[in-house]
């Protein structure tokens, strides 16, 4: 059965030859010769202005882009979601994308009597891909993940997306092409099953 999944390349570098893009590329390739449907969001593409109040991120109109991506995260079923790891986080124009994005509105909604936040991004799944200079268990077990375990639950989590599994890739820099291979294998593996 077909999915339709969402790739969201958060690399601020929009020329596209970083590793994070081979990775995209290889599961989007291997996504869509198994009959999935897939959709690109490229951040780095992508002109808008940063949020800079809550009542411009609760109240002002989204731009253009913005409202192209969130057509797009709407209509996935799966998105994966691909980064690289930049001063212990997520590059800032990824931060702010995701922000304009996954706002009121579109990801949440107030409602009730108590005006309690309400998910609207319930029964998507994601896969979040985050590649990293240092080596992944060092990121995680001595870091603690931190800023991956924020974007899981502060950000995909609140707005109801709720199975999130997480791919962390290291030492990327200093990776030999056999391993490198290895890991876009992987990445095809994940993308003819749309997982």
């Amino acid at each position: 059965m077909a999915t339709r999944i969402a790739i969201i390349q958060g690399h601020p570098d929009a020329a596209g030859s970083h590793f994070g893009h081979a990775l995209a590329d290889a599961y989007a390739e291997a996504a869509g010769t198994a009959g999935h449907e897939v959709r690109r969001i490229e951040v780095a593409q992508l002109v808008f202005p940063w949020l800079r109040s809550k009542q411009e991120w609760e109240h002002a109109e989204a731009p253009p882009p913005i409202r192209d991506a969130q057509a797009t995260i709407a209509w996935a079923e799966h998105l994966i979601i691909v980064y690289p790891l930049w001063l212990g986080s997520m590059p800032a124009v990824f931060k702010a994308f995701l922000e304009q994005a996954f706002r009121p509105g579109f990801a949440l909604a107030k409602a009730g009597a108590d005006k309690t936040w309400q998910k609207c991004l319930t029964g998507k799944s994601a896969r979040v891909v985050v590649t990293m200079g240092m080596p992944a268990f060092v990121y995680r077990w001595y870091f603690g993940a931190h800023s991956l375990k924020s974007l899981e639950r502060n950000i995909l989590g609140f707005c109801g997306i709720g199975l999130v599994r997480t791919q962390l890739i290291g030492t990327v820099e200093a990776t030999d092409a056999a391993k490198r291979e290895k890991w876009l294998g992987k990445m095809r593996a994940l993308g003819r099953d749309a997982r």
